[in-house]
């Protein structure tokens, strides 16, 4: 599956394909050709593996039985290959199918003549003819390409292919123990010893008996056919009784014609006129002429009458098609053409204006249109039910398409393990955590900026903030739990417990610090300010409501973390004394600011974070460092880059973002999850161009 995703996906071709459709070979080909290139296989062993699949695919779709009725042996059942693709016509009426013709070699071996007007497919034939060998005559044969050609015929160059195939038997294609090896072997004695005994002249009833006993049931292979001297036939009941046959001879003047297609086509009334000028073939597609006749003797032949020839009531009719059979009658060099009307249903009877009984009582075209007629029926109820569940497989593919959209939505609102219990309609039972660290941010004078601008311009404004410190959660890896007006809220080691929650929230909120002074306030033109307070402890997390229910925390924690945001100065990291404990031996600097009055906790030690002493500036705002972004020469070398160039790429990628993807999905009201979710879509996607 997974290489017929990758090979559909490189052709450019659809998932799934109909049973009635009929679709061009340049899907095949280009299949091939790309199937040839991923596999490293020349198309010859393609295309003769398919053959094979294709055998096995026919016998499973229920055809099997149809398949082992041809023949008895491999020259009857390719000798009658054209007869079973003229009866496949009848239900899949577009089909283009090949034309066979068989010779026998002295040696044993036969030459196969393949004819095709569609080019590059004959290498399929090894492989089917191989796969029927096999599975029903227990034989392995042999087949290459002798002679390959083109030749003119009726509707233009051909391909003429000419396969050698050889044969030997093979024994043990099913496991056999040796006694019933051995009493086969006795078997076939005994029959031979049967037959070398049987006296040579016997009574009828003798001769009956003894057919039936010795062949249990069949005729033996020695059969002989009795002929009349004389033919018990006078030439006015044979052409009522064969109402559709022509006799014509090598110039192809017509010689004697049954009396229903004398009705039909009145002109072959006039002995000795030419077939040509009123049929033309069909099927096979060659020449009107007595050589191409002979040289596919053994093959259907569907003849069409030619419009400018018939009677006048004919003209707005359809033509009507003969099918059958040639035989040559040496005695009188002459063809027999015995054929039926080829009519698939009672509407294409009714539009000939015929009836049954136009038709031979003997003639089981009678009853082939009454069945077809309701396979016809069939089928179209099951090209519906085809066109139906295809429909409903595209449904299913946008479904879950739409499905996965809202679920990043939703994981995007609420954690992920959160967002499925509420999914299952289960409670989600509130939880403790014993550590994290809380952040909260805002804009200086955020009040009189909103008085003297246009709402449109603070939304722009507090859009295009969101948008950087949305991307820096992702860079951090820390949970935002939501946003208020000019309010931002983040915590760290909450709903996922971490040991270095004080360090990412840390690494964040620099990171809010410097792209803050990107953001230009819609009054002065100069960059916003904010401040930013930080404090760890213990909170209560859980989800509240129904209606547009939030994952919230509660506790002390959230308060004082408020506070010290509050209790903050301009564009400075305002930080308590715990998350002062946390941070103070990893590699952060920071200063002292010393004991303040906080509102409702009286006097508190606390702290400003300066920097990360370890972490450059582009690292802190997960951007890629200037060197290889700079010089274009090197955008090359990407293909034997270390996988830590993809992490700089992927960080060069997601700066590169906010002004497309992210800027709409905020707009659209989604959050980080959905932004991580397209910046990864698109970092796969420049990987691979690298």
């Amino acid at each position: 599956e997974e290489i017929w995703e990758k090979l559909r996906v490189q052709t450019g071709v659809q998932d799934t394909f109909l049973t009635f459709e009929v679709y061009g070979d340049e899907i095949t080909m280009q299949l091939i050709d790309k199937a040839c290139k991923m596999l490293d296989v020349p198309p010859e062993m393609v295309l003769k593996q398919f053959g094979e699949y294709f055998f096995e695919f026919c016998k499973r779709s229920g055809y099997d039985h149809m398949l082992r009725t041809l023949g008895g042996n491999l020259y009857e059942f390719i000798e009658n290959l054209d007869a079973l693709h003229s009866y496949l016509s009848l239900s899949y009426q577009e089909m283009n199918a090949p034309s066979f013709r068989v010779e026998k070699n002295e040696d044993g071996s036969m030459h196969l003549h393949y004819y095709s007007d569609r080019r590059g497919l004959c290498h399929i034939v090894p492989g089917i003819i191989g796969a029927a060998a096999l599975d029903f005559f227990n034989i392995e044969i042999s087949m290459e390409i002798v002679n390959q050609l083109e030749e003119d015929e009726r509707t233009g160059k051909k391909e003429h292919i000419v396969f050698l195939v050889t044969q030997k038997p093979i024994f043990s294609y099913k496991k056999k123990n040796k006694f019933a090896s051995a009493q086969s072997t006795n078997k076939t004695r005994d029959k031979t010893y049967l037959l070398s005994t049987c006296p040579a002249k016997k009574s009828h009833w003798e001769m009956i008996r003894g057919i039936v006993t010795i062949g249990k049931g069949r005729l033996l292979r020695g059969f002989d056919p009795v002929y009349p001297k004389t033919l018990w036939i006078d030439p006015k009941t044979f052409c009522n009784g064969l109402p559709f046959h022509i006799v014509f001879d090598e110039e192809l003047r017509v010689k004697q014609a049954g009396v229903s297609i004398q009705k039909i086509v009145p002109g072959l009334q006039t002995l000795g006129i030419r077939l040509n000028q009123y049929f033309s073939i069909v099927r096979p597609e060659v020449k009107f002429t007595i050589s191409s006749v002979q040289k596919f003797i053994n093959s259907q032949f569907v003849f069409r009458t030619k419009r400018e020839m018939m009677p006048e009531s004919w003209k707005q009719r359809p033509m009507l098609e003969l099918r059958g059979q040639m035989i040559w009658m040496e005695s009188v060099q002459c063809m027999l053409y015995l054929c039926s009307p080829l009519l698939r249903t009672l509407h294409e009877l009714e539009e000939r204006h015929m009836h049954i009984a136009d038709i031979a009582p003997h003639d089981v075209t009678r009853d082939l249109i009454l069945l077809n007629q309701q396979r016809l029926a069939e089928m179209e109820l099951s090209n519906q039910l085809e066109r139906k569940k295809e429909e409903l497989r595209i449904l299913s593919k946008h479904l879950e398409e739409e499905k996965k959209k809202t679920e990043a939505l939703l994981y995007a609102m609420l954690p992920k393990h959160v967002a499925n219990q509420l999914k299952e309609g289960k409670r989600v039972e509130a939880g403790e955590f014993k550590e994290c660290t809380i952040l909260f941010s805002d804009v200086v004078t955020f009040t009189n900026i909103c008085a003297q601008c246009e709402p449109i311009q603070i939304v722009l404004m507090l859009n295009a903030m969101y948008l950087q410190f949305d991307r820096l959660t992702t860079v951090h890896d820390v949970y935002k739990v939501e946003t208020i007006g000019d309010a931002y809220m983040v915590v760290g080691g909450v709903p996922v417990p971490v040991s270095t929650h004080a360090e990412r929230v840390a690494n964040f909120a620099l990171g809010m610090i410097i792209a803050a002074k990107g953001i230009k306030s819609p009054v002065s033109g100069d960059p916003i300010q904010i401040r930013v307070g930080i404090h760890t402890g213990p909170v209560l997390a859980g989800v509240v409501g129904e209606k547009m229910p939030r994952y919230c925390l509660f506790g002390d924690t959230v308060n004082i973390a408020s506070r010290m945001e509050s209790h903050g100065v301009p564009s400075k990291i305002h930080l308590s004394a715990s998350v002062h404990q946390f941070l103070k031996d990893k590699n952060f600097e920071m200063t002292e600011r010393g004991e303040i009055d906080v509102k409702g906790k009286g006097k508190m030690h606390t702290y400003f974070l300066v920097r990360n002493t370890m972490a450059t500036e582009n690292e802190v705002m997960g951007w890629p460092t200037r060197e290889p972004v700079a010089r274009q020469e090197d955008v090359p070398v990407l293909q034997e880059c270390r996988p830590e160039a993809f992490q700089n790429l992927g960080r060069q990628v997601l700066h590169l973002l906010p002004s497309s993807v992210l800027a709409q999905s905020l707009m659209l009201g989604k959050d980080d999850t959905f932004a991580r979710q397209s910046a990864i879509s698109h970092l796969s996607s420049l990987r691979t161009v690298g």
